[in-house]
C-alpha cells in the first residue's frame, strides 16, 4: 500500500518521539546513570594499567562496535595520543574462515580468546542479549578474567547475570535500542577521554 505524505510524516514523527521517550526513561534511571559512571571508571582504569578494549556485535551493533573502538582509537572531542580499542568485527578473514571451517558462533569468541588478557575490557553489543556469538565470547571473556561490559535492551536476555556490568536500553524495539547504545557509547567515550587527557576540547 502506497504511503501518503501525511502518513510518511506521521512515521517520522512517531520515530522521533519514541527515541525522545527511550532517552527521557535512560535520562530518570539513576541506577544506569551510575553504571555508566561504574564502566567509565573500570575502562580508565584499564587504560592506565596498559590494558586493552575489545568490542563486538552483529549488524547494527557490529557498527556501534567499531564506531566506539574509533573514537577511541583515534580522537573524540580532541587530538591526544590513541587508545587500544578494536572492533573484532572487521577482521573479515578471520570471520568468513571461522564460519566457514568451524561455526559461526565462534567468530568472536576465538579472538577474546588469542588477545584477551585479565584486566582488558570486552564490550558485547546485543539488542537481544541472546546471540550466540556474543555469549560465547562473553563466556571466553570470563575465563580470560576480562571485564565484561554488556549493552542490550531491557530484557537482557541470556547476558543477564553473565556480565560484569549490563547496561539494559528500557526498550524492546530494535532501532530505539541502537540509537541509544551509540548516545552511551559517545557519553562512555567524552568521560573517558576526559579523565584521561583532561578537558583540552574547551
Amino acid at each position: 500500500m502506497k504511503q501518503t505524505k501525511l502518513t510518511r510524516g506521521l512515521l517520522v514523527l512517531n520515530a522521533i518521539q519514541n527515541s525522545i521517550e527511550t532517552k527521557e526513561k535512560i535520562l530518570k534511571d539513576g541506577k544506569m546513570m551510575s553504571m555508566i559512571l561504574s564502566v567509565v571508571e573500570e575502562i580508565v582504569k584499564a587504560f592506565k594499567h596498559d590494558k586493552k578494549m575489545l568490542l563486538c556485535g552483529n549488524g547494527g551493533s557490529a557498527a556501534d562496535a567499531q564506531h566506539i573502538a574509533g573514537e577511541l582509537s583515534v580522537k573524540f572531542y580532541f587530538k591526544r595520543r590513541p587508545l587500544s580499542a578494536e572492533a573484532l568485527n572487521t577482521n573479515i578473514s578471520h570471520i568468513t574462515a571461522t564460519a566457514n571451517d568451524l561455526s559461526y558462533d565462534e567468530v568472536f569468541s576465538r579472538l577474546v580468546e588469542a588477545q584477551g588478557r585479565k584486566g582488558d575490557i570486552l564490550v558485547a553489543i546485543s539488542t537481544s542479549g541472546n546471540s550466540p556469538n556474543i555469549i560465547k565470547a562473553i563466556k571466553v571473556a570470563k575465563k580470560q578474567k576480562m571485564i565484561i561490559v554488556g549493552l542490550t535492551g531491557e530484557d537482557g536476555g541470556k547476558m543477564n547475570g553473565i556480565c560484569d556490568y549490563l547496561i539494559k536500553v528500557p526498550s524492546s524495539d530494535t532501532p530505539r535500542i541502537q540509537e541509544s547504545h551509540i548516545l552511551i557509547g559517545h557519553i562512555i567515550c567524552e568521560l573517558v577521554e576526559k579523565e584521561m587527557f583532561g578537558d583540552k576540547n574547551k
